[in-house]
């Protein structure tokens, strides 16, 4: 049976995101992740740089647990039961120190990675307790539906993105995603969503855990995604995908 009810599930289709307010992982494995993270952090010069983007790759002890059932079966019912790993980055935000996160869109940054984008899904799991406060992250409710969305380029000095979303935003509606350690959001790789700074004394770390439909296909010859690893994490391969089982 799935973690998320059926209204849940319909809420993921219509707004693009769901909050998950359960513990995701067995305490004892959520303990141990958080010690890996630990370790990657203490090895970063800065928790919102790209040093700990990917880090499946370098260790794979975190495999464990981006392929264990307590998480896909929270994915499977957004995106379908053929499922790919396809990234994973820790993010963490320091005490007064961590950056804004402008409003921008996941998939923007992916075009012709995959052939399409409408069965991607990121698991937020939440490492600290993460709130407006320390600098959660909000979404615009729907606007995964919406094509229309323009981009300009960012001040690479205020901002790790080099596009975000153009003009200005009207954040009056923006969800934002509270939680507590070991719970998890889930968002559709479509969907307009940021964060502001943290402004207060508690960090804010989170691992972002991407996943899509083996239906989609990866474009191997794509220049970005090459060196690029894939991971069967449930289901066929459909697509005939270039993952690892």
């Amino acid at each position: 049976m799935s973690p998320l009810t059926a209204d849940q599930i319909d809420q993921f289709a219509a707004d693009g995101y769901v909050l998950h307010r359960q513990p995701v992982l067995p305490a004892e494995a959520f303990g141990r992740l958080k010690g890996i993270f630990e370790e990657h952090l203490a090895g970063a010069s800065r928790g919102d740089s790209g040093e700990l983007d990917m880090p499946h790759q370098r260790d794979p002890r975190l495999l464990d647990f981006l392929l264990a059932d307590e998480v896909l079966d929270l994915v499977e019912p957004v995106i379908g039961p053929d499922i790919g790993l396809f990234a994973s980055a820790f993010l963490s935000k320091e005490p007064y120190s961590g950056r804004a996160t402008p409003w921008h869109e996941d998939s923007y940054f992916w075009q012709d990675r995959f052939d399409r984008m409408d069965r991607i899904a990121t698991v937020w799991l939440a490492l600290d307790p993460v709130d407006r406060e320390n600098g959660c992250m909000r979404v615009l409710p729907g606007t995964h539906l919406d094509a229309g969305a323009e981009y300009e380029f960012a001040d690479l000095d205020t901002h790790s993105f080099d596009r975000v979303v153009k003009g200005e935003v009207d954040d009056s509606r923006a969800v934002d995603f509270e939680l507590d350690a070991n719970q998890c959001s889930l968002h559709d790789a479509r969907i307009i969503h940021g964060a502001d700074a943290n402004r207060s004394a508690r960090r804010r770390a989170g691992y972002t855990i991407r996943y899509f439909s083996q239906e989609l296909r990866f474009d191997p010859a794509h220049p970005k995604n090459a060196g690029h690893q894939l991971w069967l994490a449930r289901g066929r391969n459909v697509a005939g995908n270039p993952v690892q089982n």
